[in-house]
C-alpha cells in the first residue's frame, strides 16, 4: 500500500485579502513557519515517510524543509506540483482581477473547468501536469510512505483525480495551510482517510487583522 500525505504550504502574504498568487515568489510569514514546525512535527509523530516531494516555490520548499528535519528525510523539487500560473492576473487582488474582466471573475469561481487565465494556464492544464506527479509516486513508490508539498490549487487538482469529482467540484475542496489529507491506495484501490485536517495547528494564533 502506497500511503500519500498530501498538505499546503505555509501562511503567507496574499491569503487574507486574497491575490492570485500562484508564481509569485512568496516567503512564509512568522505564522506560515510555526505552522510549518507544528505541521512536520505531526508528520514525524505519525508517519515514517521514505520521500519528500515539494514544489519548486520557496513556500513550499521551506515547508518541505521542516518536514525533512523532522524526518530525517531529505525533500525534493518536483515541478509538477508547482502553483497554477495565473498569467496576467498574477498577484492581483480579487477586486483588481474583477475591475479587469468581471466575466472571467465570476467565471473562475462558478465553472472554474471554462477558464484559462491571460496567458496563463487552464485548470485542465493544472490537472494534467498534477497527474503525472502522482503517476510518479504511485510507479516508483509502492508499499511507501510519500509526503508531498503544494498549494492550494495543486492539492485541489489532485484531491478531484483522487476522489474521482469533475472539475467543476474544484471549490468544494477547500484546502488551509499546512493541512493533512491522507490518501491509501493499494492495488488501484484508493483510500481517502482524511482532508483538510488542521487539529495539529490549533496552538498557532491568528496574524493580527485575520
Amino acid at each position: 500500500m502506497t500511503k500519500i500525505i498530501l498538505t499546503r504550504h505555509g501562511h503567507v502574504e496574499g491569503i487574507k485579502p486574497e491575490r492570485f498568487r500562484g508564481r509569485e515568489p512568496l516567503q512564509l510569514t512568522a505564522r506560515g513557519v510555526a505552522q510549518a514546525a507544528a505541521l512536520a512535527q505531526y508528520i514525524a509523530a505519525r508517519w515514517q515517510p521514505s520521500h519528500i516531494y515539494n514544489s519548486p516555490m520557496s513556500r513550499c520548499i521551506a515547508t518541505a524543509s521542516a518536514i525533512a528535519r523532522a524526518t530525517g528525510v531529505a525533500a525534493k523539487t518536483c515541478e509538477e506540483l508547482n502553483d497554477i500560473d495565473y498569467g496576467g492576473w498574477q498577484f492581483k487582488t480579487f477586486s483588481e482581477a474583477k475591475a479587469q474582466d468581471p466575466v472571467l471573475f465570476a467565471g473562475w469561481f462558478a465553472s472554474p473547468q471554462l477558464v484559462r487565465f491571460p496567458n496563463g494556464e487552464s485548470l485542465q492544464d493544472l490537472v494534467a501536469r498534477t497527474a503525472n506527479a502522482l503517476r510518479m509516486v504511485l510507479a516508483h513508490h509502492p508499499d511507501e510512505t510519500i509526503v508531498l508539498v503544494g498549494h492550494d490549487s495543486v492539492n485541489r487538482a489532485l484531491l478531484l483525480q483522487i476522489l474521482d469529482q469533475p472539475l467543476s467540484a474544484y471549490w468544494r475542496l477547500v484546502q488551509e495551510p499546512c493541512c493533512i489529507n491522507e490518501i491509501d491506495v493499494s492495488g488501484g484501490n484508493i483510500c481517502v482517510r482524511r482532508i483538510n485536517e488542521t487539529q495539529h495547528l490549533d496552538a498557532i494564533a491568528p496574524e493580527r487583522g485575520e
